[in-house]
């Protein structure tokens, strides 16, 4: 359990990079069954914890928008809907 609230406590910058570290190992195919399996989950709830961040931060952005009756609070679109698609 202790590992699990420090992961939570991670930035977002730390979770990439050891997500970085674990996607190297596991590449390199020199990583025992058992490592590559833990590697694999670790990377998993880190993958989950960098996804929710990002949202956490999405949900915080806003974009102000001029219109003629003065200025209102738009909340963030993603690229996606900017576009349509």
């Amino acid at each position: 359990m202790a590992a699990a609230k420090e992961q939570e406590a991670m930035s977002f910058e730390a979770a990439m990079e050891r997500l970085e570290s674990i996607v190297s190992k596991l590449e390199s195919g020199d990583v025992p069954l058992e490592t590559a399996i833990e590697l694999f989950q670790e990377g998993m709830k880190l993958s989950s914890l960098c996804g929710s961040k990002l949202e956490q931060v999405e949900r915080k952005i806003e974009v102000l928008i001029e219109t003629e009756n003065g200025l209102h609070k738009k909340p963030f679109a993603q690229a996606n809907e900017d576009r349509g698609e």
